[in-house]
């Protein structure tokens, strides 16, 4: 394996659960190789609590955690990123900003957590079931020879994940 770390951003719309699940999670299974961010097109003030409860329970960092806007990450000043995946169905219909670098994108559809409604526990399986989701995908996708893969057939297996 290369020594290469790879940039990964995933953006929602809110930034307040499912790309910081996602973020949270690439950070822990790529285990060093790979550096993960999230970013909202309309952010939330703070991360939903079910969120980093979720990210807790699992044994997940969720610490230094924020929801935070994506023009942090078109910036010159910004990571280059090597991939970008929308994680909500909103966030990728939406006119986004040009990224330096020309990374791999992709969408990955994930269900809102914070949409269902019920009592606490209801609530709290939403969360665990959407990190789940979230956490095979990723599973995946780290079992991908990147290195071995050219560019074009690495974006045809990154969309055709995204519709798993």
């Amino acid at each position: 394996m290369s020594d290469k770390v790879y940039n990964v951003l995933f953006i929602c719309t809110g930034n307040s659960a499912r790309s910081i699940l996602a973020e949270s999670t690439m950070n822990h299974l790529g285990k060093g190789q790979f550096q993960a961010f999230s970013a909202g097109s309309f952010p939330k003030d703070a991360v939903n609590p079910l969120t980093l409860e979720a990210l807790r329970l699992h044994g997940y960092a969720s610490t230094n955690l924020r929801s935070k806007s994506w023009d942090e990450f078109a910036t010159p000043t910004a990571p280059a990123m090597d991939f970008i995946f929308t994680v909500c169905d909103k966030a990728a219909g939406e006119a986004c900003p040009a990224w330096p670098g020309q990374p791999i994108t992709a969408h990955w559809g994930f269900s809102d957590p914070s949409q269902v409604e019920g009592d606490d526990a209801v609530k709290r399986q939403a969360f665990n079931k959407t990190l789940m989701e979230i956490t095979n995908r990723i599973r995946i996708f780290l079992s991908l020879p990147l290195e071995k893969i050219d560019r074009m057939s690495l974006q045809h297996e990154l969309r055709k994940l995204g519709e798993q």
